[in-house]
């Protein structure tokens, strides 16, 4: 059973500024909640062919896994496919302008094995309350004064 979780939310910044941040895996340990440690395999910044070692804590579980960039367009759109790890995923962001911000779309989508695929929907649902509330910590750190880091201060 394929594992298919995608969410949205609006952040108060422009979408380079949002893009410039959440696109770069340097910062990735600041919004993801667990995801503990990122090394670059390639050396930054992050484009096409870029690979990156994350570890990760999910559902009592150390996950270690290297995402390697697929697609970048910078500002609009960054697609990132597992190159190992527990299962093929692929992880897509976009951001576009929306009113004063940027609405920004984190697609999280896999095709579990073994015991994973057997948990799929346990595994969605955790994954789904998870990345929104990663998006929620994104926002946050954004549209706070913190969120300077991102606009280069």
């Amino acid at each position: 059973m394929p594992v298919d979780v995608l969410v949205e939310t609006t952040i108060a910044r422009p979408p380079d500024v949002v893009s410039r941040f959440a696109g770069d895996p340097t910062n990735a340990t600041e919004w993801y909640t667990n995801i503990r440690s990122v090394a670059w395999k390639t050396p930054p910044p992050a484009e096409v062919g870029s690979r990156m070692r994350f570890e990760a804590q999910f559902l009592g579980r150390r996950l270690v896994y290297t995402y390697e960039i697929s697609e970048l367009v910078p500002g609009e759109r960054l697609v990132m496919r597992t190159a190992d790890g527990p299962f093929p995923m692929e992880t897509t962001y976009t951001w576009e302008p929306s009113g004063e911000g940027t609405r920004m779309t984190l697609r999280n989508r896999g095709e579990p094995s073994g015991f994973a695929r057997v948990a799929a929907p346990v595994m969605e649902h955790a994954m789904r309350r998870a990345t929104n509330k990663d998006l929620a910590r994104l926002r946050r750190i954004l549209e706070s004064t913190a969120g300077s880091v991102a606009e280069g201060r």
